[in-house]
């Protein structure tokens, strides 16, 4: 497969390419973009090998990271470092980053996992670095993220299929075995 090698060199040219005296802009700039490509790739990699099932369970699970968030941002107002508003509580482009990551190594293993997780921690590196977020505002989204991607997206070729659920009378979890 060459989508671990071009997340690799993804991973590789955006952490070389990060120079500390980054104005606060460029960081922003950067970690935007690499958050908007991990969201492409979770989505492309399912979706170019034909894969329908991955293309869901990658929109359930950012689609679901993106709820969780804006939730949390809503109850738990917080004041931004720069300044520009109360959305601070917790990162979105950091949760985001990560239910991709989580996405990709769930379901394709830890050859397109690990370079996605490094892109992920470079986008909660920039978040910091261009004052948008603390960084307990970026593990919280980390770990966010991590867990719903990895509650939502299932093992390629996985003969056992989790699915979590809820509704305003409970939760619970469903579990397919197919022999």
């Amino acid at each position: 497969m060459r989508y671990p090698l071009t997340l690799t060199g993804a991973a590789l040219a955006l952490t070389l390419a990060s120079p500390a005296q980054a104005s606060e802009k460029g960081w922003d700039d950067a970690g935007t973009v690499a958050k908007n490509a991990l969201v492409v790739v979770a989505f492309g990699v399912p979706a170019v090998q034909g894969d329908w099932g991955g293309v869901l369970e990658a929109g359930g699970s950012i689609g679901g990271t993106i709820l969780i968030t804006q939730g949390l941002k809503e109850a738990f107002p917080s004041r931004r470092p720069d300044g520009s508003d109360n959305k601070s509580f917790p990162s979105g482009h950091t949760s985001t980053s990560f239910a991709a990551a989580a996405t990709l190594h769930n379901r394709y293993g830890w050859e397109a996992g690990l370079p996605a997780y490094v892109v992920a921690s470079f986008v909660g590196l920039s978040r910091v670095e261009a004052r948008k977020h603390r960084v307990g505002d970026v593990l919280v989204g980390a770990a966010i993220g991590t867990a719903t991607g990895h509650l939502i997206t299932t093992k390629a070729d996985d003969r056992v299929q989790i699915f979590p659920w809820g509704s305003t009378n409970g939760a619970g979890v469903d579990v397919t075995l197919r022999f």
